[in-house]
C-alpha cells in the first residue's frame, strides 16, 4: 500500500513536468495569443511568431492574429516571421513553408483556412484528404487581410453568442 501511494505521488509530480517539457519554448514563453487570448499550445499547429528588428517578439495563435499584429505594429520592422508546420508543430520560416488555402478543414480565427507545411509532399497529402490549393506566403497573408472584416464580424458574433448562452446552474434549496 505504501509503495503504491509513493508511485501515485511520484507520477503526480512527474507528469506535469513532462507536459511542460514537451511544450515548445515559444509556447512556454507566450502561452496565450497576444491578440485573442487563445491557448497557443492547443493551436500549436497554426501558431506564429513575429520577431521584430528591435528584438521584441509577438506570439499569436494564427495567421489572422499575425495580420492583426503586423497592422497594429506598423512602425516596427518585422525581421523574421515563423509559422508552425501543421503536422510536426515545429516553427519554420513563412517563406520556406508550403501554404494551403481553403479545403474542408475549418481555419483558426478565419472562415477561409490557411495552413503551413514543411514540405510539398505534406501539403499534397493534406490537399488530397481535405481539399484546398497550394499558395505562397504573400498570397496567404493577403488573403488574411482580405478576410479580416468578415472574420472579425464572425468572431464577435461567436463571442456574443457564447456570453448569451445560459450558464449551467445548480438548484439550491
Amino acid at each position: 500500500m505504501k509503495r503504491s501511494l509513493l508511485l501515485v505521488i511520484g507520477w503526480c509530480l512527474v507528469l506535469p513536468a513532462m507536459s511542460l517539457a514537451e511544450a515548445p519554448a515559444d509556447v512556454t514563453q507566450s502561452p496565450a495569443c497576444r491578440h485573442c487570448g487563445m491557448d497557443r499550445a492547443k493551436f500549436a499547429h497554426s501558431r506564429m511568431l513575429v520577431t521584430y528588428e528591435d528584438g521584441s517578439r509577438a506570439a499569436t495563435c494564427s495567421l489572422h492574429c499575425t495580420a492583426v499584429e503586423l497592422a497594429n505594429a506598423i512602425d516596427k520592422t518585422p525581421l523574421w516571421l515563423q509559422v508552425a508546420d501543421y503536422d510536426s508543430k515545429e516553427l519554420l520560416d513563412v517563406d520556406q513553408a508550403v501554404w494551403v488555402m481553403d479545403g474542408n478543414k475549418g481555419g483558426v480565427m478565419t472562415s477561409r483556412a490557411k495552413w503551413a507545411f514543411s514540405s510539398r509532399e505534406a501539403a499534397e497529402r493534406f490537399i488530397q484528404a481535405q481539399g484546398g490549393s497550394m499558395i505562397k506566403f504573400d498570397a496567404a497573408i493577403k488573403a488574411a487581410y482580405d478576410d479580416m472584416y468578415q472574420d472579425t464580424i464572425a468572431i464577435r458574433e461567436r463571442r456574443k453568442m457564447k456570453m448569451l448562452k445560459p450558464q449551467s446552474t445548480t438548484a439550491t434549496p
